[in-house]
């Protein structure tokens, strides 16, 4: 098979969908692997390492898409790549669909088969591809919260995590997985005051396990998110509801009730966010003010440590590339449940249910066009 890495072009995205490494992996199972000139240089390989992997190198996107059978992404693709995909073409990547009505239907136009990472599953019910950059989004969470507190950014001018005789930081971290449970390990190292918000009484069990006595674990109902929220310094919001949009659970009323300064950091906003008055940011402009209320919303968060990022993301992915690119893509869906589940968009159809229902489109059952 042909695959093609194309640099992405989302602001300030710097990580790269195949490393050197996985490249050669490709190229030692027999396929061709394409990359866009200077793709690797935001976290710092050269065309010369690709080369060395065994890839070729071409000048521009277009070149990309129109020679390649399958796209390897990080990020969703920009409208002017919606353009250049083609009919039974593969798109891999982060789709994010639930929240996005005109990314959705050029990828219905387009004809193309769509896998999104944040959807394929595992027999542990988690979700393998979507876990490393929830790891790193929620360790950068606090990081970020850290600094949306400081005077410069309007924030209340709080460290987080204090001083010998001053009160820490209460950081409130709504959802308790992957970002939860991460960015809890940040707060707790940082010595804030925590409290972790969450509906499964296991993942709860799993929280006191981890931290003990060091974080307060909370059953998560709409009074506790109100009185845990009001009282809070710092918030995270790392809810997830695979392949859907996130759950408006901090409200405008709630903002307007918070503490003058406090901040949020809404994780969830790749999936519209969970917090009814966040709006996407980018790295380049991360923070806005809503009643005092400092919020940050980045979009593409691993991708300020895009190096980490992408490694990470490889590690994960790889295997999936090798099993699309072995078999192609009828018989690797076909064989394997947990990346039919990626599945989102196919030859004109939309087939993943939960963005169906987000979007109010027409579903359609994805074994229908793989039989």
């Amino acid at each position: 098979m042909i695959i093609g890495v194309p640099t992405e072009i989302k602001n300030h995205e710097y990580r790269v969908g195949m490393v050197p490494s996985s490249v050669r992996e490709l190229t030692n199972h027999g396929h061709e692997v394409y990359v866009q000139s200077d793709a690797g240089m935001g976290i710092g390989f050269t065309n010369q390492d690709f080369i060395n992997a065994g890839a070729k190198i071409l000048e521009t996107a277009a070149q990309i898409f129109a020679t390649a059978e399958m796209i390897v992404k990080v990020k969703e693709p920009q409208a002017v790549e919606r353009a250049m995909l083609r009919h039974d073409q593969i798109l891999f990547t982060y789709l994010h669909l639930a929240p996005d009505l005109p990314q959705t239907q050029d990828l219905i136009e387009s004809g193309s088969v769509c896998i999104a990472y944040e959807t394929v599953t595992d027999d542990r019910g988690g979700l393998p591809l979507l876990a490393p950059m929830s790891e790193v989004a929620g360790r950068m969470s606090i990081q970020a919260g850290a600094r949306a507190l400081e005077k410069s950014l309007q924030g209340r001018g709080m460290l987080l995590g204090g001083v010998p005789g001053v009160e820490p930081a209460k950081v409130v971290i709504i959802g308790g997985g992957m970002v939860g449970s991460n960015a809890a390990q940040m707060a707790v190292g940082m010595g804030a005051d925590v409290v972790i918000l969450d509906r499964s009484i296991d993942v709860l069990r799993r929280l006191n396990v981890q931290f003990g006595s060091s974080i307060k674990a909370i059953y998560s109902t709409a009074d506790a998110i109100e009185r845990h929220v009001l009282e809070a310094d710092l918030v995270i919001g790392g809810v997830l509801v695979p392949g859907a949009a996130a759950p408006k659970l901090v409200t405008k009323d709630h903002i307007k009730r918070m503490k003058p300064g406090s901040a949020i950091v809404d994780v969830a906003i790749d999936q519209g966010g969970c917090v009814e008055t966040s709006y996407a940011t980018t790295h380049q402009e991360p923070t806005f003010i809503v009643d005092d209320v400092v919020h940050y919303c980045v979009a593409n968060m691993p991708g300020a440590v895009a190096r980490t990022s992408t490694f990470a993301l490889n590690n994960a992915t790889l295997p999936y590339i090798i099993k699309l690119a072995n078999l192609g893509y009828k018989a690797a869906l076909n064989q394997d449940k947990h990346l039919l589940n990626g599945l989102n968009v196919m030859h004109g159809q939309l087939v993943c249910k939960e963005v169906a229902e987000a979007l109010n489109l027409p579903f359609t059952a994805p074994q229908t066009l793989l039989n």
